[in-house]
């Protein structure tokens, strides 16, 4: 027998989160990585059936834009370009990057390893005028570095941040640069030495990550969230009614972590973001949340990084980062 949540008042619609349209649109436009990170399952994905080395359909993004400009405003807090693979490896992620800032009307964010960050393409992502660059590090120590960004080299990415950074303060844009830690055993000690190295670079926010299990697909992580967690009475995952991920499949999907395509909604091709958040099926999947009735979910029963979300009422989250530059910039207006 389940068990409902046991106050459902806490979860739902409210703030950021609107029942009209999402506060986030995830785009997950490749599959390819340049990177094979130990805490992440792409190393084991690019091998499985699921993987294709695709890339998203220019066209997709440029429908996903005309949604959000058209219903998206005031409700969608940003378009983030990140997820399953390295944004910057598809052949068009700059342009697609460049019509989300120049016709979306909503903030728009690039969360990158930032290995081929070189000089052309540092300049090419400034002139795109991409409001947010995250660059994810996960290391102070090169050797620390070498162990979990397997196939990186410290050195190249920092130089590529130290130049990004320098080069956004000489021509005055308004990028914010952040720099990004997914804490884990072999990092934790650094995150001190991490934290004041950036800042003392001069980088607008340094973001420290709790590891997440990827909806299970890293199975160490996975059991560590289950032991922690277990004490705990499972509360609703924020992710339904926060964002939905449209991946390089060119599918609509509700997990941006889902790496067999577990949590599938619908073919964007055929749909659209607006109808499918206010669907049935999404109906079906936050009552299953509110209830812990995961009889006809089971992506979502089997994953334990539902502890790892933070919903607005209980703490910060990267969410709440990008509210803050909204409204400083929004003050600077006034």
């Amino acid at each position: 027998m389940t068990q409902s949540v046991s106050d459902t008042s806490s979860y739902g619609f409210g703030g950021r989160l609107t029942a009209d349209f999402p506060s986030q649109i995830i785009m997950d436009i490749t599959e390819v990585c340049n990177l094979a990170c130990t805490h992440c399952p792409h190393p084991i994905f690019a091998k499985s059936e699921h993987y294709a080395g695709r890339h998203l359909d220019p066209a997709l993004n440029e429908k996903m834009v005309e949604e959000v400009r058209d219903h998206g405003q005031g409700r969608t807090k940003y378009i983030r370009y990140t997820s399953n693979g390295e944004p910057l490896v598809h052949p068009n992620g700059y342009d697609l990057i460049q019509h989300a800032v120049d016709h979306s009307g909503v903030y728009v964010t690039l969360t990158t390893n930032g290995k081929i960050m070189n000089e052309k393409r540092t300049q090419k992502l400034l002139e795109s005028g991409v409001h947010m660059i995250d660059i994810s590090i996960d290391a102070f120590k090169p050797e620390t570095y070498a162990a979990i960004r397997v196939n990186g080299n410290l050195d190249v990415t920092r130089a590529n941040v130290l130049r990004l950074i320098s080069w956004v303060k000489e021509s005055k844009a308004t990028t914010k640069v952040v720099v990004s830690f997914v804490e884990q055993p072999q990092n934790t000690a650094e995150i001190v030495d991490f934290d004041r190295f950036w800042r003392d670079q001069g980088v607008d926010y340094v973001v420290v990550r709790r590891l997440h299990s990827h909806s299970g697909a890293v199975e160490g992580a996975a059991q560590a969230l289950k032991d922690g967690s277990k004490q705990l009475n499972r509360r609703p995952c924020l992710y339904p009614w926060e964002r939905v991920t449209i991946n390089a499949r060119g599918d609509i999907a509700f997990c941006p972590t889902d790496w067999v395509h577990g949590s599938y909604v619908a073919d964007y091709r055929t749909t659209t973001i607006r109808e499918e958040w206010q669907s049935a099926f999404y109906q079906s999947l936050r009552r299953a949340h509110l209830t812990n009735d995961y009889a006809k979910h089971a992506f979502c029963g089997n994953c334990p990084d539902w502890a790892a979300t933070r919903w607005p009422h209980e703490g910060r989250s990267y969410a709440d980062m990008i509210e803050d530059i909204l409204d400083s910039e929004e003050s600077k207006n006034v």
